[in-house]
């Protein structure tokens, strides 16, 4: 296996068009793939608009079942272009059983493992709760081509209790398909807060672990289909990260952009040696850490 990896991402806008959607993350991809990434990640739910705005039961249509129609192909794509790619979808997996579920085709084209999302959110704007089922899977890292990645999605990426257990269980890089944004009634000065706390947590998750990361959002502004609000702002912002939290790729907040930037293999191995946290954890002390809240 080389002493480093190309990594790509694809930033971009989605609408209410299945397949002008897949075109932009096909694409997206292919651009990657010709700069050199041999590990490509979408971002969250990628085939269609943030649809969890509203609670709308016409919208289980959109479900779709793994393996399916996107993971084909995506799976195809992967195949020819000899990439791994790291897709998002709305998984129907039994009659009102659906989950927000990453999936990961591996180089051959194989569908190599999927990731269903733990934390589930239910807030003004992301009714989460509604359409997605908590994952079932556990923190279970995926074997492929270019080494064993953690996978997560978006709201999983302020918990650290996530990342620490992928990378316990032996994640290489950790990534997280995205959609966040702000509510466009927000001043700019609670904008640049959320925007920052976003990208502060991840950063932290790739220093304590000692891991690369990979943070994939998508961009444009999506009306609230019940009018109640004035929809969702997207801000963009991807990245890729070092395992000192360094940043070597970031994305605008506003316009469709496909990252690439190389990473070391063996930089985890070094910047564990000088920060050791995993040998320093206390686990001797940590039981209330199951606990909902402490006493």
């Amino acid at each position: 296996m080389n002493s480093t990896l190309k990594i790509g991402l694809v930033q971009h806008a989605c609408t209410e068009d299945r397949k002008q959607n897949l075109a932009a993350s096909v694409a997206g991809i292919r651009d990657a793939a010709s700069r050199g990434a041999r590990l490509v990640l979408l971002q969250e739910l990628h085939t269609g608009v943030y649809f969890c705005q509203t609670e709308d039961t016409r919208r289980f249509d959109q479900a779709e079942p793994v393996p399916g129609p996107t993971t084909e192909a995506l799976g195809r794509l992967a195949k020819e272009l000899s990439v791994v790619i790291v897709g998002s979808l709305f998984e129907r997996r039994a009659p009102g059983v659906h989950h927000n579920t990453a999936v990961v085709l591996d180089a051959d084209g194989g569908l190599r493992g999927t990731y269903r999302k733990m934390h589930i959110p239910d807030d003004p704007g992301y009714h989460e709760k509604f359409y997605f089922t908590p994952g079932d899977q556990g923190f279970a890292p995926i074997a492929t081509a270019v080494g064993t990645l953690g996978v997560l999605v978006c709201w999983d990426q302020w918990y650290p209790e996530a990342a620490r257990l992928m990378a316990m269980h032996g994640a290489e890089i950790l990534l997280y398909p995205t959609a966040i944004g702000w509510d466009p009634r927000d001043d700019a000065a609670e904008k640049t807060r959320q925007r920052e706390a976003w990208i502060t947590i991840q950063r932290a998750h790739a220093i304590a672990n000692g891991l690369p990361l990979v943070t994939c959002n998508r961009i444009g502004t999506e009306p609230d289909p019940s009018g109640r609000s004035n929809g969702i702002q997207f801000w963009g912002s991807s990245f890729i990260a070092g395992p000192q939290g360094e940043f070597l790729a970031q994305a605008s907040t506003d316009k469709p952009e496909v990252l690439v930037a190389e990473i070391s293999r063996r930089r985890t191995e070094d910047v564990r040696r000088i920060w050791p946290f995993f040998r320093d954890r206390r686990i001797d002390a940590y039981q209330d850490l199951v606990k909902r809240y402490g006493k």
